[in-house]
Formats: structure tokens, sequence, C-alpha cells
């Protein structure tokens, strides 16, 4: 059986501690968060933050919030001993490029998509159906056998692209 990282019996000094080198008390404030069997989780939130700096952290918060503070000040310490400069805000800046990009190809992909329904639209044949019934008033004023480019959108099934194509 463990209690917060140390076995009954013997104690065994959280990471903070032994990278310390201080006996791990009872109610050492390190010991939940930073387990004996990850040691550079500490290491390296200690190379960014420090451990007195930590500790204070750690004592301003309420028990509820500690984890997922020290899940930040970890991730942020990832990012900073990856990326010095920059640290997370690179990542972030990273990503939002990502973003940048998969929109834009989502907005081609889309135009493509009403393209091609359009080219399907002007190709279909109109089934028995007299052409200037449902015509619109520019595509009146041309001759019979002429499609408008204008009128090509009352083809399209604008009820289904709706929902596919500008949700997102």
């Amino acid at each position: 059986m463990k209690e917060s990282g140390r076995k009954q019996g013997a104690v065994s000094p959280c990471a903070a501690c032994k990278l310390l080198r201080r006996r791990c008390a009872q109610d050492c404030i390190f010991a939940p968060y930073f387990p004996a069997d990850e040691p550079q989780k500490f290491a390296n939130v200690h190379k960014v933050f420090g451990a007195s700096n930590v500790n204070k952290m750690l004592q301003e918060l309420q028990v509820h919030q500690r984890g997922d503070a020290v899940s930040s000040m970890v991730y942020e310490a990832n990012a900073r001993v990856r990326d010095p400069v920059y640290g997370c805000v690179g990542a972030i800046s990273s990503l939002q490029q990502q973003i940048d990009v998969l929109q834009t190809q989502l907005a081609l992909a889309q135009a493509e998509v009403v393209h091609m329904r359009m080219r399907q639209a002007a190709t279909m044949p109109n089934h028995g159906v007299n052409s200037n019934d449902n015509a619109s008033p520019s595509s009146k004023l041309l001759s019979p056998h002429t499609k408008s480019f204008f009128a090509m959108d009352m083809v399209v099934d604008q009820a289904n692209m709706g929902e596919s194509l500008w949700s997102c």
C-alpha cells in the first residue's frame, strides 16, 4: 500500500526532496505532486521556477487547485527547457499558425465543393421542365438554349449544402 508516493514503513523521499537533498517530511507539500519515480518532472520545474517559488505558489493555493497549478508549471517548465526564449508561447504560436493553414485549406476545399456542385448542376438535364418557368429575370433575356451563370445557383441543393459547408 502506498501513501502519496511513499512506502509504508520505509520513508522514500519525493522527487523534490531527493533533488534538494533534504529529508522528506510527512506533510511535504511537494510529495503528492512530484513522486520519487518522476525526478525529471521536478528537476525542470525547479530549473525554471525555483523550489522556493514553487513552494510559495503551492502554499497560496487551496489544496484542490494545487494539482492543476503543478500541471501548468510542469508544462511551462518543459516548454521553457525545449525553447528557453519563447517557452509555451512559442508552442502556442506554432499551433496558431497550423490552425491558420488548416482554416485556409478548409476554405479552399469548401469553395471547390461549391464549384463542383455548380458544374454538376450546370450539366444536369431539365427532365422535361420548361427552362424559362424557373429562370431568373436576367436569364429570360437570353435565348432558350443558353443557361445563365447566375441562374445555376438555383439548381444547387442549398438545403444540404448549408449544413456541411459553412458549419465550422
